[in-house]
């Protein structure tokens, strides 16, 4: 399959055209020039888009100014008692206002019920700055406010005795979009960020377990924060939190919630570090799942 036959039944139209022009975009302008300060793309949010571990933020990933850009990979691993969830992918931020990532879930069953499940799925990104600058209007009330979609596509399970698809667990669909707002609030003279989503989303556990279910199909608003501190000029640390919907009789699914710390030793590099709760992962194996996260970014 080639590749734009291949991103056309992965990606809604929209995003594909997004990308296009983006990468059209990225044609025409100068070698990125790290302009930004340090930080303040933020690190690889575990779908790929620039903000927290958990949930994305209004900041345009990368270091590239308005006249610029940049661009950034991911690794992501989280180990809890029972699973994995390893992601990677690439982001690009173009003139500071628009945002195209790409990225790769797997998700993996180490022990108890699940031991051996193995579900992957696809996820394409776009964000776009409507109004503010967190960084250079700190005279302003308004908080830099972004919109963004994630079209998800699940690969397909395997591990699990006669499952290969998500829609045998009770999942509507095994692909949707979630569709988020972000308003972020960077206080410098505090050394304080302020993160705000409001996603509408029909995903279970992030889209690995499908979307929607038999206790619903709908899209529903969750609410997701963060709070940032900058401990010194490369050293960041925070909480987040992040709601989810309960679609599946078979999932009892609940919020997620980290403590991360995160340093920056330059524009080229982070690492982040968190202990991260992602609650209950099906029926089958009703243990609260905590583990520990880490990320590495590279790029400029």
């Amino acid at each position: 399959m080639s590749l734009s036959s291949r991103l056309k039944t992965l990606f809604p139209a929209t995003l594909v055209l997004a990308l296009c022009a983006g990468a059209s975009q990225a044609a025409d302008l100068p070698s990125p020039d790290l302009g930004k300060l340090l930080a303040t793309g933020g690190v690889s949010q575990v779908e790929g888009a620039g903000g927290g571990g958990l949930t994305p933020w209004a900041l345009i990933t990368g270091y590239g100014t308005r006249d610029s850009y940049g661009a950034n990979l991911h690794a992501t691993a989280i180990r809890t008692q029972d699973y994995g969830l390893d992601s990677h992918g690439v982001a690009v931020g173009l003139a500071d206002r628009v945002e195209l990532s790409l990225a790769r879930q797997t998700f993996r069953g180490s022990d108890g019920a699940l031991d051996g499940l193995r579900i992957g799925q696809d996820i394409a990104g776009v964000k776009v700055r409507l109004a503010g600058d967190a960084v250079y209007e700190q005279d302003s009330w308004l908080p830099q406010i972004a919109v963004g979609a994630m079209a998800k596509r699940n690969t397909g399970v395997s591990g699990l005795a006669g499952v290969d698809n998500v829609k045998q667990l009770g999942a509507a669909s095994d692909h949707g979009v979630d569709i988020y707002l972000s308003a972020t609030r960077i206080l410098l003279d505090r050394s304080l960020l302020i993160n705000g989503t409001l996603r509408a989303t029909r995903a279970n556990q992030m889209g690995l377990l499908g979307f929607g279910g038999e206790r619903g199909n709908h899209y529903q608003p969750m609410l997701e924060g963060s709070v940032a501190y900058l401990f010194s000029r490369t050293v960041v640390g925070g909480v987040e939190y992040r709601m989810k919907p309960r679609n599946l009789a078979v999932d009892r699914e609940k919020d997620y919630y980290d403590v991360f710390v995160a340093w920056f030793p330059s524009k080229h590099v982070s690492l982040t570090a968190a202990w991260v709760a992602l609650g209950d992962i099906t029926v089958l194996n009703p243990t609260r799942q905590k583990g520990v996260y880490l990320s590495l970014q590279a790029g400029f």
